[in-house]
C-alpha cells in the first residue's frame, strides 16, 4: 500500500512504520525547524528530542482529531512542548528551582496563535533557499494544502513539473539542514 496524504492518518493510527516515514519525509522540517528554534543552545539533545516527538506522534496519534486542528499544527504543538520539555530538564538539571517561574501561562487561544506565527516565521526562514516561485509551490502545496491539480491550474505549471520542483525544493531543504548542522 502506498502511503500518501489521504491514508497517512489511518495508517498511522493503524500502527503502520510506513506512515511514519511519510510523517518524517513530509513533516520533519516542521519538527527540526521548532526544535533546532527552542533548544538552538542544547544541541547536543535535539536528536533525542526529535526521536520523541516522533515516538509522541506515534503513541498519540488517536488524540488527533481532523475536525479541530491540521496535522501539521498537532505536529508543531507536539514539537513545541516537547522542546520546552527538554528546555525545563535541562534548566532543571542546572539548579533552578522555580522551572515553572520560566515559562509565562499563555491562554490556549493566544498560545495557538503564537505557535502558528513562529511556524510561519519558521516556515518563511526555511524556504528562503528556494526560489520565489518554488517558495510559492511550497507555500501552497504545504501550507495552503492545496491539491496538486489546483496549484497547477492557478500557475500553468503541469503536474510532473511541479512535482519535480518541490523535489528539488525538498533536497535544498535537507542540504541547508545538513550545512547548518556540520556548522553546529
Amino acid at each position: 500500500m502506498k502511503i500518501d496524504e489521504d491514508n497517512f492518518i489511518s495508517q498511522l493510527v493503524n500502527k503502520n512504520e510506513k506512515a511514519l516515514d511519510y510523517v518524517i519525509d513530509s513533516y520533519g522540517w516542521i519538527i527540526k525547524s521548532i526544535v533546532k528554534k527552542q533548544l538552538y543552545n542544547l544541541q547536543s539533545v535535539q536528536e533525542e528530542c526529535i526521536n520523541d516527538i516522533l515516538l509522541g506522534i506515534w503513541n498519540n496519534i488517536d488524540s488527533f482529531d481532523e475536525s479541530k486542528n491540521e496535522f501539521k499544527n498537532w505536529v508543531a504543538g507536539i514539537a513545541k512542548f516537547k522542546s520546552i520539555d527538554y528546555k525545563r530538564k535541562y534548566l532543571k538539571s542546572l539548579g533552578y528551582e522555580n522551572i515553572d517561574d520560566l515559562e509565562i501561562g499563555i491562554p490556549d487561544t493566544t498560545h495557538e496563535e503564537v505557535t502558528k506565527n513562529e511556524l510561519d516565521d519558521d516556515i518563511k526562514d526555511m524556504l528562503n533557499c528556494l526560489k520565489e516561485r518554488d517558495r510559492e509551490l511550497f507555500y501552497k502545496l504545504y501550507v495552503e494544502e492545496k491539491e496538486i491539480d489546483d496549484i497547477s491550474k492557478e500557475t500553468g505549471l503541469n503536474r510532473e513539473t511541479i512535482y519535480n520542483r518541490i523535489s528539488r525544493g525538498k533536497k535544498k531543504i535537507k542540504n541547508m539542514f545538513k550545512i547548518m548542522e556540520s556548522r553546529g
